[in-house]
């Protein structure tokens, strides 16, 4: 993946701290609050801006209850550093480039449609989206293919209820996501980076896994513009760039998506990219880690977990050459 350093030559995260665990509990018990029942007098996404407004904040909540299944005992990195050291490349390629430029975003109003060898194709706005299953809080290792890493707190449901939603048939194989590429919005999507629209897509048996997160927030709000607003996909078993961001389309086709890094440089970023600490970059080791908000530039790295960790996922790959599908 193309990167562009600061000045120096060094990429350096946000010094921030970690959010107060009073403050973030304290957030976590309103939204919890928040999701018991039916919320009359308005849609939940209305409900979360008008509480969001009440206080005094930009920032709207989201109701998601916590499963407990889903948490990983990591540290959370800090909000600050999650929104201001990330890669959308249809803001620019430096890091700091999204959180800059994606106030240019429109994320409401905002459609999915769904497509493909389904029995149910449809189209889902952002409250339908919202609606459409519990949504939950799980916490996630998110592993960047650079070589960083980050814990988030993502608020969503398993992609798998939508997919059961559209029914789709036997000839589906795989899914794939298409990305909004507008240049309006967008400024880097006039780049020759990559060829837009970014599409990145799954065979079906990993979309269908449960831990797979159709995700609508994170830190308990809606995700903000930078983090692929207003719908996306977290995969923590990949590397982030699998992780699609800004959703307009879920296609469900027989063959193989041609995804967009995987087009770009297919020598360097592999159909599946599963996180594999056993398999490198062309260009750089993926042994180690480095953990946002935590780990300094110069300090030792810690050691990256197969599959980042989440072993459940294993079975999915069972009697592959993981280095031939990487």
């Amino acid at each position: 993946m193309l990167i562009k350093r600061s000045p120096n030559g060094i990429d350096l995260p946000f010094p921030s701290e970690i959010t107060p665990r009073d403050v973030y509990e304290s957030r976590r018990t309103f939204i919890r609050q928040l999701a018991v029942g039916t919320i009359a007098g308005g849609s939940l996404l209305e409900m979360a801006n008008r509480e969001a407004f009440a206080q005094g904040s930009s920032r709207a909540k989201l109701p998601g209850k916590a499963n407990p299944a889903y948490i990983a005992h990591d540290k959370v990195t800090a909000y600050k550093d999650a929104t201001t050291y990330n890669n959308f490349y249809e803001f620019g390629t430096d890091k700091s480039d999204p959180a800059e430029n994606a106030h240019t975003l429109i994320p409401r109003p905002w459609t999915v449609s769904i497509e493909g060898e389904v029995k149910k194709p449809m189209t889902l706005d952002l409250d339908q989206l919202l609606k459409l299953a519990p949504l939950e809080e799980r916490i996630y290792r998110l592993r960047c293919v650079e070589g960083w890493s980050m814990v988030i707190p993502w608020t969503g449901y398993s992609l798998s209820e939508l997919i059961k939603k559209a029914e789709p048939t036997g000839n589906a194989k795989y899914v794939e996501f298409v990305s909004l590429a507008d240049r309006k919005q967008m400024p880097g999507v006039g780049s020759r980076v990559l060829n837009w629209p970014y599409v990145e897509g799954l065979r079906m048996d990993e979309a269908m896994h449960p831990l797979a997160l159709l995700t609508l927030g994170m830190y308990g709000e809606l995700l903000p513009n930078q983090n692929g607003a207003p719908v996306r996909i977290v995969l923590p078993w990949k590397y982030g760039f699998k992780s699609a961001k800004s959703i307009v389309k879920i296609r469900f086709v027989k063959e193989q998506p041609r995804t967009a890094w995987n087009v770009a440089a297919p020598s360097e970023y592999g159909f599946y990219s599963n996180v594999n600490p056993e398999v490198d970059h062309p260009r750089w080791s993926q042994a180690a880690e480095r953990r946002i908000g935590e780990d300094g530039f110069l300090a030792k790295k810690r050691k990256t977990l197969m599959f980042n960790g989440y072993s459940d996922v294993a079975p999915l790959y069972a009697g592959m050459d993981l280095k031939r599908f990487f």
